[in-house]
């Protein structure tokens, strides 16, 4: 069996047909082989697109989350807008509008106005500069914190050491009392009246020592406590004041137009897939 089909409207002028291409009746087998061909070039082409898409995608992602982590920043991502059909059609419609204008000539009254390019100054390097200073302030409390703890451990080695000391005296005291005469048992008595005296002075001194290092080691917790949360407070306002600014809002809705056209061309190419 044979048919006539007019496959010259699939050569360009730089193609060179062959020869039975240019004949005026084809068989059902040619014809599949030439449908077969433009599948795989269309094919070939789609996926090559889509390819290209995917690194352009991961590309876009890249330089966004280095410049959320430069300003110590946590994005936040809604996967369902992906599925907003509102924004998809806006999307689609600025699409056409943007390949509409790109097909004309540029006239000098009516060049849209760019957006001016992030810098680190103003507000934004006011909170970055703000951000370094409680972390410098917050290691300088852990830095004292530590101090204090070592400190605190000092004065209650050092206090137990004299309890052991005060306890090893009363047991020598107790041994060898039999064996003191009368006239010396009075002096040995004071003098162990005074050195309890002192041991009570100095165990009452380390035990303000010990009151005060404890208040200043609560002082130091509340205040690197204090200075977490302006530092939490800070990264929020410049997550928050990051988020409103127009860059962040272009790059999210280029990411919604290709995540879109990513859709549409897989739809496209299920088309010209071969049934099993």
């Amino acid at each position: 069996r044979s048919c006539a089909c007019p496959l010259r409207l699939f050569q360009t002028a730089d193609s060179c047909p062959s020869p039975w291409l240019v004949e005026e009746t084809f068989t059902i087998d040619e014809v599949s082989e030439v449908l077969n061909g433009l599948q795989a070039v269309v094919h070939s082409e789609v996926e090559s697109e889509l390819i290209n898409t995917a690194y352009t995608n991961v590309l876009l992602l890249r330089q966004l989350f280095s410049q959320a982590e430069k300003w110590y920043l946590k994005l936040q991502t809604d996967i369902s807008e992906l599925e907003n059909r509102e924004l998809l059609e806006q999307v689609a419609e600025f699409e056409k509008a943007e390949f509409t204008s790109s097909n004309k000539k540029p006239v000098i009254d009516n060049i849209k106005p760019k957006l001016a390019p992030l810098n680190e100054g103003g507000t934004a390097e006011l909170l970055n500069k703000e951000i370094l200073r409680l972390q410098e302030e917050n290691e300088k409390l852990k830095s004292r914190l530590k101090t204090l703890e070592t400190q605190a451990t000092n004065t209650l080695d050092e206090k137990s050491k004299l309890e052991r000391a005060l306890q090893d005296l009363q047991l020598d005291q107790g041994t060898q009392k039999d064996f003191i005469k009368t006239q010396d048992l009075s002096d040995l008595e004071n003098t162990v009246a005074a050195l309890k005296s002192e041991f009570q002075k100095t165990l009452n001194d380390q035990t303000e020592n010990q009151k005060s290092l404890e208040e200043n080691l609560a002082t130091a917790k509340h205040d690197l406590l204090r200075v977490q949360e302006q530092l939490s407070m800070a990264e929020k306002e410049l997550e928050k004041k990051f988020q409103q600014t127009a860059a962040y809002r272009n790059m999210k809705e280029i990411l919604t137009k290709k995540n879109d056209q990513i859709k549409d061309l897989r739809k496209r190419l299920a088309k010209y897939e071969p049934e099993d």
